[in-house]
């Protein structure tokens, strides 16, 4: 009888909390697991921001996959995902390589949703990924060196587009940031921009009005400005065209205006609502045999129209069922279903304050921000143990770096 093939796709939270769940639980020889990731790197996709505005260390953010692997029991495999053949049961990667699978669990990262605004997609800085953030990171110090020959404006106007949790995590950081690099530039401070642009009526569309109304008053006691009621209708390298009729002289766009699914599920040979896959109570993908789907790339209705969002804590939720149905599946053993616990949201303003609610309590200030890390570390400690826990907290940040406006191309 031969040995049962589960393959991953992607080693986001998701992929990677299953693998963990696979080495835990699977008997010796009892499956081959091949996870398969584009890089062989994993970053903290919530801690984005930071490399955004180069406030945290690269190794901070990012994860050596094979090193979070602590048996032989999963084979890393460094590729992109070009297709699935479902009937033939193979994975198809852009080198030309075919994996066979029995078990595949899709669980690929989100895109960027951009509306089809004119020029977004080709001007505008996204917060998507490592690379993408780091781009953001190493524009702005071009900016800055380049600002010192020019003095051209619109080079220290650095706008984000959205202020729901990422936009307004991203404008955190950029207060924190602005001070260190004016003086390693030699730049006065206030000759730099911050402007946040929504759509929607407030900060934070979703939270209670206390939360609202803190991060508000601590955005604008830091010269940020805020747009609110404003959309963007256009963007240039140099310019933000508005819908208030102003036009915003600014060489730097941060989009954080919402997600999507990954753009390769519209390649897979399934069927797919709002970008992402319909999967069951089991997480298992309707209609197609032995495959499992979480994470960004699902779609789980929580009731008859609302589904779960693409969040990190929906996807390492599921991820924690995920490897023993996988299981269960191969042992012809009864499947559990997947229960959403919603433990609470933190969205962190910088390093010393959030706003958030946690178990029902409403926070803000220093003790949210205290929360907003034991929630990164409580996800590190899932992933690795105490050890990593350790490892990662005692590393320190990366000092501002000078850059010359000739490197780092975008």
């Amino acid at each position: 009888m031969k040995t049962p093939k589960i393959v991953i796709l992607g080693a986001g939270y998701g992929g990677l909390i299953t693998t963990r769940q696979l080495e835990k639980s699977l008997r010796n020889g009892e499956a081959e697991v091949t996870l398969i990731n584009k890089h062989d790197y994993h970053y903290i996709s919530t801690q984005l921001h930071k490399t955004g505005a180069g406030t945290a260390s690269d190794d901070k953010i990012t994860l050596h996959i094979p090193d979070l692997l602590k048996t032989d029991k999963v084979h890393f495999k460094k590729g992109t995902v070009q297709n699935v053949d479902f009937k033939e049961k193979k994975v198809r990667l852009d080198s030309g390589d075919e994996i066979d699978y029995d078990y595949l669990l899709i669980s690929l990262g989100f895109d960027v949703a951009t509306f089809g605004i004119p020029g977004v997609e080709e001007n505008a800085f996204k917060i998507k990924s490592f690379q993408s953030t780091k781009a953001i990171y190493n524009h702005i110090l071009r900016q800055m060196a380049a600002y010192k020959e020019d003095s051209n404006p619109s080079r220290l106007t650095f706008a984000v587009a959205g202020a729901g949790f990422t936009g307004i995590e991203m404008v955190g950081e950029l207060i924190e940031a602005m001070p260190k690099l004016c003086r390693t530039y030699d730049i006065p401070l206030s000759e730099t921009r911050i402007i946040n642009i929504e759509a929607s009526p407030t900060v934070l569309p979703g939270f209670d009005q206390e939360a609202i109304e803190f991060t508000t008053n601590y955005l604008m006691k830091n010269n940020v400005e805020l747009m609110t009621s404003t959309k963007i209708l256009e963007c240039s390298p140099t310019s933000i065209e508005l819908d208030n009729g102003e036009v915003l002289p600014s060489s730097t766009l941060i989009w954080s205006g919402g997600v999507r699914g990954n753009t390769l599920l519209e390649k897979l040979d399934l069927p797919t609502s709002r970008g992402r896959i319909p999967v069951d109570e089991f997480l298992r993908v309707k209609a197609v045999e032995n495959v499992f789907c979480i994470g960004d790339a699902a779609l789980f209705m929580k009731d008859e129209k609302n589904a779960l969002p693409p969040t990190a804590q929906v996807a390492i939720q599921q991820a924690e069922l995920c490897g023993p149905n996988i299981i269960a599946s191969l042992r012809g053993e009864t499947l559990k279903t997947f229960e959403y616990h919603h433990k609470g949201t933190v969205a962190s303003i910088g390093n010393k304050a959030a706003v958030g609610k946690v178990f029902g309590l409403k926070i803000s200030g220093t003790f949210a921000a205290v929360m907003k890390q034991v929630i990164e570390a409580r996800y590190l400690f899932v992933l690795g143990g105490p050890g990593l826990v350790v490892k990662q907290f005692l590393k320190l940040g990366k000092p501002y770096s000078k850059v010359s406006a000739a490197t780092h191309q975008k």
